[in-house]
């Protein structure tokens, strides 16, 4: 999920949006009333981005816990953060089985539960594209061009058509001169010198007669 500018603020039983960084204090946006207000320097601020929780391995960014839960409940809300300890450990398994039972504690998985479901509420949970699968596209792209000489339809082999298509073109305009210049030629007669005659036909002008 794209938690960036997203803030959490100790106390605060809701989430903010980051509008600007003041002297003293931090200018927020309350999601739910989008109702502005300040936060001091003695205030406990948080960006959900940079939180990330603890599992037996790698930590793991909230985004991405984020995307778990999303993906458990099919888009919808998540468990209540309102529910029993017992109840919340449960469902925070079956979310993220990994995760460390003993530095993760139940007010945690509260304020994820809670967080989760005021951006779900709000429609503001939205998955951000994954880098890999650009990437992919970018090798697909290089693979269609390597095989454009084996009959596919790639861009290189157009740009070839285009090349012919001058080429042809270019030969065209070469004959076109030459039947010209044998047309020229012609016309001038025996009045036109061996001399004039070849210096003209190369450059496709009339041939001057000797008399000139």
């Amino acid at each position: 999920m794209n938690l960036k500018d997203i803030l959490a603020i100790s106390g605060e039983g809701t989430l903010f949006k980051f509008i600007a960084q003041g002297k003293n204090a931090v200018i927020v946006e309350n999601l739910e009333t989008g109702k502005r207000s300040s936060a001091g320097t003695t205030a406990k601020v948080s960006a959900l981005d940079e939180i990330s929780i603890y599992t037996t391995g790698e930590d793991i960014p909230l985004a991405k816990v984020m995307d778990m839960i999303w993906e458990k409940e099919n888009g919808g809300p998540a468990l209540s953060h309102r529910q029993p300890d017992a109840e919340l450990k449960k469902y925070f398994a079956e979310a993220l089985p990994e995760y460390d039972r003993e530095r993760v504690y139940t007010s945690d998985i509260r304020k994820v539960l809670h967080w989760y479901n005021i951006l779900q509420g709000l429609n503001l949970l939205v998955k951000e594209e994954e880098k890999p699968a650009e990437k992919e596209e970018g090798e697909g792209q290089s693979v269609s061009e390597e095989t454009a000489g084996n009959g596919t339809t790639a861009k290189p082999k157009k740009e070839k058509g285009a090349e012919a298509g001058k080429t042809a073109k270019a030969e065209a305009g070469k004959t076109a001169k030459a039947e010209t210049g044998k047309a020229a030629k012609a016309g001038a007669g025996e009045k036109t010198s061996p001399k004039s005659r070849k210096a003209p036909a190369a450059k496709g002008d009339k041939p001057k007669a000797s008399g000139e």
